[in-house]
């Protein structure tokens, strides 16, 4: 693993100390990792909710039928046995 300095103004670095002295984490560096984490999956969030926000406004929308489930349930069917 490799390392990476930071400058944190004086209060920034006094409420990461305190932080990981309350026991929220057992260090500074564990602090930063699960921003870093938070920052991802927030990210992967927001391009979820994008892509299902341009599948929503990309075409004309049309009933699903009966046929259209037994379509869908046999191709999970096929994935799942392959």
């Amino acid at each position: 693993m490799k390392s990476i300095n930071i400058s944190l103004p004086d209060a920034m670095r006094a409420y990461v100390e305190e932080q990981v002295a309350n026991g929220s984490y057992s260090t500074i560096s564990e602090y930063f990792r699960e921003l870093v984490r938070q920052d991802r999956e927030r990210k992967a969030q927001e391009r979820l909710e994008a892509l299902l926000l341009e599948g929503l406004a990309s075409g004309q929308e049309t009933p699903i039928t009966a046929q259209d489930w037994q379509d869908i349930r046999q191709t999970v069917r096929e994935r799942i046995t392959n």
